[in-house]
């Protein structure tokens, strides 16, 4: 699960921010891995229940502006 995380993060500039903008879910499954990966089993659920009920378009807006600025998405991790 490391390495997805790792992949993830590893990921070219551009492409990041063209996930984040037009596939929102993005920051949202890089929470989840790191979470699975940290074995935060708060983490976990919470990244869940933000799949499940739409909470990611909310914290999607964030994610833009954090990968905009060239900062990694933020997770309580």
């Amino acid at each position: 699960m490391k390495d997805l995380v790792k992949a993830l993060e590893g990921l070219p500039y551009i492409v990041r921010l063209l996930l984040t903008i037009f596939v929102g879910i993005y920051g949202n499954l890089l929470r989840l891995f790191r979470s699975l990966a940290k074995n935060n089993i708060v983490g976990v659920i919470l990244a869940v229940i933000l799949l499940l009920t739409g909470g990611f378009v909310v914290i999607w807006i964030w994610d833009v502006i954090r990968v905009a600025l060239g900062k990694q998405v933020w997770w309580i991790d």
